[in-house]
C-alpha cells in the first residue's frame, strides 16, 4: 500500500520549536495531522489494501492453478500450460506482497507521527475532523468478515484434506487464498482499533507541554 507522497517529518524538539504562539501551532497540527490521518485510514487507502490484496489472490490462484496441472499432467508436454501459469502468478504475487509489506512498514511510521503531532498539544474544535468514525466503522465492517472467512477456510480445508476430499493442490490453493483473505483482514482491523485508540489516548488524552 505504498504511497508516492512523503509523509511530513516529526514536530520539532522542543529547545528549537519556532512557533510564534498556541494559535499557530495549532494550526500547522491540525494540516499535518489530517494529511496523516486520512493517509492512514482514508477511504483510498481500503481501496489500496483490497486492490493488492486482491492482485496477491490472484496470483496465488495461478500458482495453485499450475499446482494442479503439474499434478494432473502424464508427461512434460502435459506441463507447460502449468509453468506458463505459475510465471504468471509469481509476477504478479511478489510484487503485491511486496508492496503490502511496504505499506504495512508506512502505516507504522504514520502511526508514530500520529501519536508524536497529536501530543503537542490538544484542542477540541480542531481535533474533531480528525475522529473520522465513519471512516473506523468502514474498516472495522468490511475487514471482520474477510478476516473471519480466511480463518474459516485455513481451519476447515485442512480437515477435509485428512478426510481424503481434497489433493494436496488443492488444498494449498485454498489455505493460500484464505491465509491472504485473513491477513487483509486483520491489517484492515489492527488500523481500524489503532486509529480508535489513537483517538481515545492522544486527543482525548492530556496535552504534553508545549513551548511555543
Amino acid at each position: 500500500m505504498p504511497s508516492s507522497s512523503p509523509l511530513p517529518p516529526p514536530p520539532p524538539p522542543v529547545g528549537i520549536r519556532s512557533w510564534p504562539d498556541r494559535d499557530a501551532l495549532l494550526r500547522d497540527r491540525a494540516v499535518v495531522l489530517g494529511e496523516l490521518v486520512t493517509g492512514f485510514i482514508g477511504p483510498a487507502r481500503l481501496g489500496i489494501l483490497w486492490m493488492w490484496a486482491g492482485t496477491a489472490a490472484f496470483g496465488w490462484s495461478l500458482v495453485g492453478a499450475a499446482w494442479l496441472m503439474f499434478e494432473d499432467a502424464l508427461g512434460a508436454f502435459d506441463a507447460i500450460p502449468g509453468v506458463f501459469c505459475l510465471a504468471g502468478g509469481a509476477a504478479l504475487l511478489v510484487p503485491a506482497v511486496v508492496l503490502l509489506a511496504v505499506g504495512a512498514a508506512r502505516d507504522l511510521r504514520i502511526h508514530r507521527l500520529l501519536v508524536a503531532w497529536g501530543g503537542l498539544d490538544r484542542d477540541p474544535a480542531w481535533d474533531a475532523p480528525l475522529r473520522r468514525p465513519r471512516a473506523s466503522l468502514a474498516w472495522l465492517l468490511t475487514s471482520f468478515p474477510l478476516c473471519a472467512v480466511g480463518l474459516f477456510a485455513c481451519v476447515a480445508v485442512p480437515a477435509t484434506a485428512r478426510a481424503g476430499e481434497q489433493t494436496y493442490g488443492l488444498v494449498a490453493l485454498l489455505m493460500g487464498l484464505g491465509f491472504l483473505a485473513w491477513l487483509t483482514g486483520l491489517t484492515g482491523l489492527v488500523k481500524a482499533f489503532a486509529h480508535r485508540r489513537w483517538v481515545l489516548r492522544v486527543l482525548a488524552g492530556a496535552p504534553a507541554a508545549v513551548d511555543a
